[in-house]
């Protein structure tokens, strides 16, 4: 597991994923995320978000939130939607929804928050997260999900 080979995260679960992008330098990082199986990877990741949604610490949380990842090999921005609503988490390919939050990362800040390996408030505080909306949504975010461990 020593290959950040896009073709193989299917069969990874959680906490092997982490692993992954933990042991794997920024620069491979950036360079698979620049390249064509950016989309593959970015699918597989909000694939999974409904799964490790935490419905227990949502409570009466209702809240579209954008995520916008940088980096697209055209110069572009990825967006993904994600509404939660009544203790459930929907993920959108496509914005549907204004959102009540919205997330602008580049893409090796993006795997490292997803896999548990980087603070979200610091990238925040470093200008590596920007935020817009309800920044208390932004601080409990991490909170919503059962974030794997490396």
């Amino acid at each position: 597991m020593t290959d950040f080979d896009p073709a193989n995260f299917a069969n990874y679960g959680p906490k092997e994923f982490a692993q992954l992008v933990k042991s794997t330098p920024d620069d491979k990082i950036a360079e698979v995320m620049s390249g064509d199986l950016r989309g593959k990877v970015l699918s597989e990741v909000f694939g999974r978000m409904p799964s490790l949604f935490r419905a227990d610490r949502a409570g009466a949380t209702n809240a579209v939130i954008h995520w916008n990842i940088t980096g697209r090999p055209d110069g572009g921005t990825d967006t993904y939607e994600i509404a939660i609503a009544d203790g459930a988490c929907a993920v959108n390919e496509t914005p549907q929804h204004d959102p009540k939050l919205s997330l602008t990362m580049g893409p090796v800040e993006f795997l490292k928050i997803v896999s548990g390996g980087a603070n979200p408030v610091m990238l925040f505080m470093t200008g590596k997260l920007k935020a817009k909306g309800d920044l208390g949504l932004a601080a409990n975010i991490a909170n919503l999900f059962d974030i794997p461990k490396a």
